[in-house]
């Protein structure tokens, strides 16, 4: 099939919110300040987990990698979001829209092979901890980050190439507030049941296998707390694994109802918000849970401001 069958003609429209003026006021300002705090939370973490010795550690690596996805994440769909929420013009180039779809594509994939990555160092760290520095060691860490980001461009090479070959209609408006796929193959005017098929089993793959590896090591996690059954070691396992626990469910929970059935009706009428809750919000959030829950990275805040006034 030619690239001129399913290369668009002008500019794509992102109707996003724009059936509810009043709506993309209040969003404006949502938006904005979550990515402030996006961008603020997850570089300060990124910063301190590289100047704090106490921080040199494989939960804090992954942390890292974790922070700087969500801060590319929301870079690659927050600039054009804020443009078309503020006046009425609602274009995006072909270019800028293929772009976006990589991007996007590709750091939501990494981030959530990344989440399963983490959740497998809380198992290592709970139910190995004698064994915790050899069974972690840097050079595993790397591989193990570098197959999150390997395994995210690979899935947006697939599925974003297949997604822009489909041939186009006429009609360009996409109704949503960013190029994503499940809206994207809607703009096909071919018969999409085959995409939506490998879409589902992509889905399957990337979102539900890391999320069985997550809930696999909590399972265990679990077994052990049990078998030691003392409040101290829920406490322990509680405070090593909390955040990591809230972020999952956070994502995993609003990500999964828009990628496993991007047919259903909800998911085509909430798809919107849900699709803003995972893009916008759980970035921000973030460095919250992550400095509200963990003594290490408070500490480490508490002694990079000391040291500031000091001098």
């Amino acid at each position: 099939m030619g690239m001129t069958n399913s290369s668009f003609k002008g500019d794509l429209i992102l109707v996003g919110f724009s059936d509810q003026p009043q709506l993309e006021k209040i969003l404006f300002v949502v938006v904005l300040l979550s990515y402030l705090f996006t961008l603020v939370g997850n570089t300060v973490i990124i910063l301190i987990s590289f100047i704090d010795p106490k921080l040199k550690r494989p939960m804090y690596f992954f942390l890292t990698h974790l922070s700087l996805v969500d801060i590319c994440f929301t870079t690659s769909i927050v600039p054009q979001l804020l443009w078309n929420l503020r006046g009425p013009a609602k274009t995006i180039t072909p270019m800028g829209c293929a772009v976006q779809l990589y991007i996007s594509l590709s750091l939501g994939s990494t981030e959530c092979v990344l989440l399963a990555v983490m959740a497998f160092d809380r198992y290592a760290a709970v139910c190995k901890p004698l064994h915790y520095a050899t069974v972690m060691n840097p050079l595993l860490c790397q591989a193990l980050a570098g197959v999150a980001w390997l395994t995210g461009m690979g899935n947006a090479l697939i599925q974003g190439t297949v997604t822009l070959w489909l041939p186009h209609c006429e009609h360009q408006w996409l109704y949503h507030f960013f190029c994503e796929v499940p809206s994207m193959i809607k703009l096909a005017c071919v018969d999409i049941h085959a995409n939506e098929v490998q879409l589902f089993v992509a889905s399957l793959v990337l979102l539900l296998l890391p999320l069985a590896l997550i809930l696999l090591s909590y399972g265990h996690i679990a077994r052990v707390v049990i078998r030691i059954g003392s409040i101290q070691a829920w406490h322990k396992a509680l405070g090593t694994c909390g955040s990591h626990l809230m972020v999952v469910s956070l994502f995993y929970g609003t990500i999964t109802a828009v990628y496993i059935q991007p047919n259903s009706s909800y998911a085509y009428t909430h798809g919107k918000v849900i699709s803003l809750f995972y893009t916008v919000v759980t970035p921000a959030l973030n460095p919250l849970i992550y400095t509200l829950r963990n003594k290490d990275v408070k500490g480490a805040l508490r002694r990079l401001f000391y040291r500031d006034q000091t001098l």
